[in-house]
Formats: structure tokens, C-alpha cells, sequence
């Protein structure tokens, strides 16, 4: 009876060894990936700044060509690696258990994500790290979908809901806003339970972060404070101008890539390359005339406001929208997070420099901060964690979420479809009609 019994627990006991092993190694896999592509992009950035302190008018030449190239790299070799790649996971998240996800999560497609990426940054594109390493460790985690515990679509749904949220907690080292990514933008499907193998895949993901680059915040560490007595004037009117400005944004970049004139999205189409390379072209004279400023994620502009130790000029905030806008529909891969963190500290300080008296001046870059990228993604509770973990500002939690809450509200009044949810629809559709 003993013997009979061991036969029956041995493959149950093995199945969940296996099952252990796969998501402890893909979650090392994510975070391992996440820190060097960090460090890659960084050392990229960096050339791209001294190409430029030297030659300032040379984006005029290498932007549009590098583009160009770009562009057709990753329409020949790397399709499905275009634009941010979180619409890309939740579409692949969503998708009906008969639909193969490959087309949009694979290893050539993270290979190409992370090259592509790093030659937009390198060129100066107003792209972000963060929407690339979300599609790059949904890629990791589906790559074991197959294996003997994961066959079936709940299996493959719980894995990519693992490593996009593993990849966004590492890439801004946010364990918080891992989590709360996973519940609020890819558990449409799949239920997440605080106590599943995605909490662990975030934790140990981040920890890989933590072990390779110390402890450490985004932007350093913020001892802003908002009173709430008689603040919430200037709370709810950050969430107004970040909300309708995320709004914007939203309707330009779904107007542009769906509703564009059949004749003029046709042309687009057929001419992506040369399409590219007038995006770049704008791109570099946006940045050529704001002194370098828009070019790059806009991580330096960002802390200097708020830190207080600097004012960013008048025009900072449209700038880098405008330009955040034209890298993110000329067919590049980059994603949106950090230029709209950007964007979001430039309208933060226009705002503080005509209320000087309303609150202290790096509060206010912070809230609206928040409010625009909730305006973007209409993620608020993402959008508030995020930004109060990648200042250390927990302080500040009612406050930004008050606004983040606020922006997501007033956004939807100018872009009722969600960005994100509505560009994953297009690529859901792109599959259904082939």
C-alpha cells in the first residue's frame, strides 16, 4: 500500500518541482534582463548626450536615417516589436486559448525589442525603457508555455501576466507597481491572487534588481509635502491639467494610428520608411530648438525640477509631448513611461511658476506628474504607486492618488477608450483578419 501510494504522490511531486523551477528561473531570466537592458540604456543615452554636446546640429542627419533604418529593420526581421509592448502583452493576455500569442511574444521578438529600443534611444527618440522590458519579460515567461504544467490557457495567461508585471517592478525598481500593473492592466483575464506564482516572480525579480543595483529610487528621494488643508483646490487642478493633457495625448496618438483618411493612412503604410524618417526629422528640429532637452527619455530635465534645482523654460512640457508623440507613432519600438513622466514635470512647472504661493514647487511638478501619466494610461492606481515609489514620496500617497483618480476621470471625457487597451485591440485585430 505504501509503494502504491508513493507511485500516485511521485509525479504530483514532480509536476510541482517543475512547475517551481520554472517560475523561480524565469523570474531570475527577467530580472537579470531587466538591470542589463537598464544599464544598456543608460550607457546608449549617455553617447547620444556627448554626440550631441559636440555636434549639435548632427540629429538633423542621423535622426532621420537612423529612423529610417530602424523602421525597416523592424518591419522586415522583428514584426510585432513595434511601439510600446504593453499593448502587446495585454493583447497577448487576452487572447482566446485557439489564437497562438508568437506573433507577439517570442525570443526573436524580445531580442529585436531590446535592439531596436536601444537604437531609438542611441538616436535620441523620446522612448522609454519601461513599456520595452514589460513585453521582454511576458516574452521570457511565455517562452516556457508548453512545458508539462503549462499547457493550458490559464497557464499561459498566468505566466505572461508574471513576467510583464515582473519587468515593469524591475525596470523602475517598484515592486508595488508591479503588482498593481497586474491587477489593473492585465488581469482582464486572469485573476491575480496576491499569494500566486506573479508575487513571487515580481519579488525575486526585484530582488535580482536589488542584488545588481543596490537600493535605489528612480529619481532619488523627495521630502515634498502637500497640506491638506486648503490644498485640495491645487490637488484636483493638477489632476485637471495632467488628466486633460494625458487626454490629448491619448486621442492624437489613436486619431493618428486608426482614424487617420483612408488615403493618407494608406500612404503611411506603404511608405513606413520614409514616414520614419520624417518623424525623425521633426524630432531632431524640436530638439535642436529646446537645446537638447526633448531628445532621450527626459530622465535629467525631470529631476532637476524636482529637486527644485532648476527651472525647465516655458516650453519644455509641449515639447517633449509633441516629440514623445511622433517617436511613439513612426513605427520605432520605445514605450511612453518615462517621456511622459517628462512631459508631465515640464506642465508641473509652468503650473508652479504662475502659482508660485499655492504649494511648494516640487510638489506640484510631482502631482501633475502623476495626473499626466494617469491621463495617459488611465491607470491611476499604477500611475500614483509608480510615482510615489520612484521618489520615495509615501508621504505623498493621498495626495497623488487624489490626483492620479482625478486625471484618469478628466481624461476620459477626451479619450474614452483607454491607450493602451485600444492599441492591444488593434493587434488582436491584425491577427483575427489574417
Amino acid at each position: 500500500m505504501l509503494i502504491d501510494r508513493s507511485k500516485r504522490l511521485w509525479p504530483h511531486a514532480l509536476k510541482t518541482g517543475e512547475r517551481g523551477a520554472v517560475w523561480i528561473i524565469g523570474s531570475i531570466l527577467v530580472g537579470l534582463m531587466a538591470v542589463s537592458f537598464a544599464l544598456a540604456s543608460d550607457y546608449v543615452s549617455k553617447i547620444n548626450q556627448l554626440i550631441i554636446h559636440q555636434y549639435p546640429y548632427a540629429p538633423l542627419l542621423f535622426m532621420p536615417a537612423g529612423f529610417a533604418l530602424l523602421a525597416y529593420v523592424g518591419s522586415r526581421f522583428f514584426t510585432g516589436a513595434q511601439g510600446s509592448g504593453i499593448p502587446q502583452t495585454i493583447a497577448a493576455t487576452d487572447a482566446p486559448e485557439h489564437i497562438s500569442v508568437g506573433y507577439l511574444l517570442s525570443w526573436r521578438i524580445a531580442a529585436g525589442k531590446a535592439l531596436l529600443t536601444l537604437g531609438g534611444l542611441g538616436l535620441g527618440a523620446s522612448i522609454g525603457r519601461e513599456g520595452p522590458t514589460i513585453q521582454i519579460g511576458a516574452s521570457i515567461m511565455h517562452s516556457f508555455f508548453g512545458c508539462r504544467p503549462f499547457k493550458n490557457v490559464a497557464s499561459r495567461r498566468a505566466l505572461i501576466l508574471a513576467g510583464g508585471a515582473a519587468g515593469i517592478a524591475a525596470a523602475f525598481n517598484a515592486p508595488l507597481a508591479g503588482i498593481m500593473f497586474a491587477i489593473e492592466e492585465l488581469s482582464k483575464r486572469q485573476i491575480f491572487n496576491a499569494s500566486s506564482p506573479t508575487a513571487i516572480t515580481i519579488i525575486v525579480s526585484g530582488l535580482i534588481s536589488l542584488l545588481m543595483l543596490g537600493s535605489y529610487t528612480y529619481f532619488g528621494s523627495t521630502e515634498t509635502f502637500v497640506d491638506w488643508n486648503g490644498s485640495i483646490g491645487i490637488i484636483l487642478l493638477c489632476g485637471l491639467i495632467g488628466g486633460i493633457a494625458g487626454g490629448i495625448f491619448s486621442r492624437l496618438f489613436i486619431l493618428i494610428t486608426f482614424h487617420l483618411p483612408t488615403s493618407v493612412a494608406n500612404l503611411i503604410k506603404h511608405k513606413y520608411i520614409l514616414f520614419a524618417a520624417l518623424c525623425g526629422l521633426m524630432i531632431a528640429l524640436i530638439g535642436i530648438t529646446t537645446d537638447g532637452l526633448t531628445f532621450g527619455t527626459g530622465y535629467a530635465p525631470t529631476r532637476l525640477s524636482l529637486e527644485g534645482s532648476a527651472e525647465l523654460p516655458w516650453y519644455f512640457g509641449i515639447a517633449k509631448l509633441a516629440a514623445t508623440l511622433l517617436s511613439s507613432v513612426c513605427g520605432l519600438p520605445g514605450g511612453i513611461f518615462a517621456p511622459s513622466l517628462s512631459v508631465g514635470a515640464g506642465l508641473g512647472d509652468n503650473l508652479a511658476a504662475v502659482m508660485p504661493m499655492a504649494t511648494d514647487h516640487s510638489a506640484i511638478v510631482l502631482l501633475v506628474m502623476t495626473a499626466y501619466l494617469s491621463g495617459v494610461t488611465r491607470a491611476p492606481l499604477t500611475s500614483f504607486i509608480i510615482c510615489m515609489e520612484m521618489t520615495n514620496g509615501y508621504h505623498m500617497l493621498l495626495p497623488l492618488m487624489l490626483a492620479a483618480v482625478a486625471a484618469s476621470w478628466f481624461s476620459k471625457l477626451i479619450s474614452p477608450v483607454p491607450l493602451y487597451h485600444r492599441l492591444a485591440e488593434g493587434f488582436f485585430r491584425e491577427k483575427t483578419l489574417k
